[in-house]
C-alpha cells in the first residue's frame, strides 16, 4: 500500500511541474549567453582534452595545474595557493587530499607561523610532473592546432585579465 501512495505522490509532484508555467525570459536563450555559462562549458571542454591526454600519467589537469604551482611558488602557505589558483580554500582543500594520499605533496606546518600549513612538492610529485610534460605539450599542441596559434595566445592574455579582476566583496555594488 505505501508503494501505491508512493507512486501517487510522484504522479502529483509530475502533474504539478507539468502546469509550470516557465516565462519566456527564462525559455527562450538570449541572444548574449550567460558569461559564467560559457566560460565554463569552454572550460569543460578545454579539461576533457586535457585530461584526455594526460590519463597515461595518471594526472588530471586541475592536478597537474595545482602541481605545477606547487613547484613554481616552492611550498606555498594554503591561502597564498588557493588565492593564485582563484579557489577557495575548503575546495583546495579537498583538491590536495589525493595528490597528498598519492604522496605527490606534502602538507606540513609552517615553522614560522603555526597556524599556518605549507604545501611541499615531494620526490614523487617532482617526478610526477616530469612525467607529464610531453603529454601537457601534446594537449597543448592539440588545441592550438583546433584554435589556431594566434588565437590561443589572445585567449591566454584574455582569460588572464580575467582571472585578475577584483569584484570585491559585492560584485554588484560595482556597477
Amino acid at each position: 500500500m505505501s508503494h501505491s501512495l508512493t507512486s501517487l505522490a510522484e504522479l502529483h509532484i509530475q502533474l504539478k511541474i507539468s502546469q509550470l508555467q516557465i516565462p519566456d525570459s527564462l525559455r527562450v536563450a538570449p541572444k548574449v549567453l550567460c558569461h559564467a555559462t560559457s566560460l565554463r562549458k569552454a572550460t569543460r571542454r578545454i579539461s576533457q582534452l586535457y585530461d584526455a591526454v594526460l590519463a597515461p600519467c595518471g594526472l588530471r589537469c586541475t592536478q597537474r595545474s595545482i602541481l605545477i604551482q606547487v613547484a613554481r611558488h616552492q611550498a606555498p602557505a594554503l591561502t597564498e595557493l588557493a588565492t593564485i589558483l582563484v579557489i577557495d580554500r575548503s575546495a583546495l582543500a579537498q583538491n590536495l587530499k589525493p595528490l597528498e594520499r598519492e604522496g605527490l605533496i606534502a602538507v606540513s606546518v609552517d615553522p614560522d607561523d603555526k597556524r599556518s600549513r605549507r604545501v611541499n612538492l615531494t620526490q614523487a610529485g617532482l617526478d610526477k610532473l616530469l612525467e607529464s610534460q610531453a603529454l601537457w605539450e601534446q594537449a597543448q599542441q592539440c588545441f592550438e592546432k583546433s584554435l589556431g596559434a594566434q588565437q590561443a595566445s589572445e585567449l591566454r592574455e584574455l582569460l588572464a585579465r580575467v582571472a585578475a579582476l577584483d569584484y570585491g566583496d559585492h560584485p554588484a555594488s560595482n556597477m
